[in-house]
């Protein structure tokens, strides 16, 4: 009898290091990514990329581990993309008019609907790419996107009108370009990383972004004046984006986590940028700089200018193959949701 029990110990004692030999390896797998984003690393939003980063981990319990490379030192802003499609990147995080007309689709959400905050912006862009599932990101897996808020006029100069605008070269990116021109100016496109030397030297006369650059780019060093024109605020979409095979590798829970945590990061980077603004608006003052209110006339004026760029958009999306009109529409059906949920 004894000698039975003891057989029957050793064996359930050999059977539970069997299992421990064959489910251990995988369960303590520990999956190192790599992240690549073009915020420098002082930049707030690089500040809340590293955050998102060390939740992922936690929530996994160390299963994940993300190692972060600010200021575009893996990959550059432009080619971030490609560099998560290829593998030079696990993750990345750049903007879609970096590459402009190769995503058409989401290219809808940077047209200038008057976006009122950065908060907003990073609901409706999420909210409009759930709605349309464009084919365009097929090749990667979408976590989540942000954007800031309304993209305003950053001159060397004070511009009052559209006739103090009139022949100005001024930095712009992606649709932010036809905004510029139909304003009347003359866009020259570059990325925020090229903008402070652009406008120091006089390469460029003003440049448009959100008012978070006057103090994340440090802009408000080399600009004078910032043209409140929020009726024609457009924003810039902004992905963050994984390797779809490295994806598809990962265990399902920790796809739920990744997941999971992006949801909640949507509203941290829409706050980020709001906050970032309201610091951007307070050193450019500080310094010396100052605001231009646009007269009634001249909101008017402008809003009509910028119309074109709709109609135009819808136009180019159509032509490729796509229906440019419901594209709009969709948009401004979310973004109306959005301001109708912000205001109740």
């Amino acid at each position: 009898m004894t000698r039975h029990v003891l057989r029957c110990s050793c064996l359930l004692l050999a059977g539970a290091l069997a299992l421990a030999l064959f489910s251990t390896p995988a369960a303590a797998k520990t999956w190192k990514l790599t992240y690549s984003v073009f915020f420098p690393a002082s930049h707030g939003q690089a500040k809340a990329a590293e955050a998102w980063a060390r939740e992922v981990e936690n929530q996994s319990n160390g299963r994940i581990k993300i190692t972060v490379f600010p200021g575009g030192t893996l990959t550059n802003a432009k080619n971030c993309y490609d560099g998560v499609t290829g593998g030079i990147s696990d993750i990345g995080m750049s903007v879609f008019a970096y590459n402009r007309g190769r995503f058409p689709v989401m290219e809808a959400c940077d047209l200038p609907m008057g976006y009122p905050d950065g908060l907003t912006a990073s609901r409706v862009v999420n909210a409009y790419h759930r709605a349309m599932a464009p084919k365009e990101l097929d090749k990667v897996k979408v976590l989540y996107l942000h954007a800031h808020g309304p993209g305003l006029l950053h001159t060397k100069k004070p511009v009052a009108s559209l006739a103090d605008l009139k022949g100005l070269k001024i930095r712009s990116t992606g649709l932010s370009a036809k905004v510029v021109k139909a304003l009347g100016a003359v866009p020259v496109a570059m990325p925020q990383g090229s903008t402070y030397e652009a406008l120091q030297k006089g390469v460029v006369e003003g440049t448009f972004g959100p008012v978070e650059v006057l103090k994340g780019w440090r802009q408000a060093e080399v600009i004078s004046s910032t043209t409140l024109c929020k009726t024609v605020g457009y924003t810039t979409t902004m992905y963050v984006v994984m390797n779809k095979r490295k994806w598809n590798a990962l265990p399902a829970d920790l796809q739920t986590i990744l997941e999971q945590t992006s949801a909640r990061w949507v509203d941290v980077h829409g706050k980020a940028w709001d906050e970032l603004d309201t610091l951007g608006m307070e050193a450019s003052l500080a310094r010396g700089n100052r605001t231009v209110e646009l007269s009634k006339e001249e909101n008017a004026a402008w809003k009509e200018a910028v119309r074109p760029v709709v109609t135009d958009y819808i136009t180019r999306a159509s032509e490729q193959g796509l229906d440019g009109t419901t594209l709009v529409k969709t948009l401004k059906r979310i973004m109306a949701l959005q301001l109708q949920a912000r205001d109740s």
